[in-house]
């Protein structure tokens, strides 16, 4: 990891733990409950670093501010309808955006930083961007390993065709370098490995 200045940048993740640490959604992990996105941008962070050692600053910084600040901006504020779905998944990425830019901003944050954090936050950036890439990858294994579990467990109405769909099309998002990772990943909850593993095989 190559960042310009230690000192600016812990500063950075400190500022953006702080905003998530005010998250009224609490979530139990490592035996006590912790505000929800403040649990979640230290999973970010902490993939990435498994994931891709070599990461650099815009990206780390990407990574612990990707959903800066959520529950601000809730589902029912919009249409629960699929274009009111896609208004809100985009009122986020420019609400997430925007939050990391004042923080950074304040911080004196070099612009070209900030700019690159910004356009991978609000994922402006074409896929065949590598750390585009890598950050949806992120997404995605994040998601496998701390989130699957309960995700089906509060959908068990789905029928077992929708549930692999739903897999299939998350998987669809991750490079070749993610589908290796996931194979080799022994913390994707233990009754979902064999299903998770097999559609990385037959599929991708």
């Amino acid at each position: 990891m190559n960042i310009s200045d230690q000192s600016k940048f812990d500063q950075a993740i400190a500022r953006f733990d702080a905003f998530n640490a005010l998250d009224p959604n609490l979530e139990e992990a490592a035996g006590k409950s912790q505000p929800k996105e403040l649990l979640y941008a230290q999973r970010m962070t902490e993939m990435l670093k498994r994931y891709s050692a070599e990461a650099s600053e815009a990206l780390l910084l990407a990574a612990r501010c990707q959903h800066i600040g959520r529950w601000k901006t809730p589902r029912s504020d919009y249409p629960m309808t699929k274009p009111g779905y896609h208004q809100w998944r985009n009122a986020l990425k420019s609400f997430h955006a925007d939050t990391a830019r004042d923080i950074l901003n304040e911080l004196a944050y070099d612009a070209t930083i900030i700019d690159h954090v910004c356009a991978l936050v609000k994922k402006e950036l074409p896929r065949s961007n590598i750390e585009a890439q890598t950050l949806e990858d992120v997404i995605v294994l994040v998601f496998l390993e701390h989130y699957l579990e309960q995700f089906v467990a509060t959908h068990s109405d789905y029928e077992q065709a929708k549930f692999v769909d739903i897999l299939v099309k998350s998987l669809m998002k991750t490079s070749k370098e993610a589908h290796q990772f996931i194979l080799a990943m022994t913390t994707i909850p233990t009754a979902l490995a064999p299903l998770v593993k097999q559609l990385v095989t037959d599929r991708f």
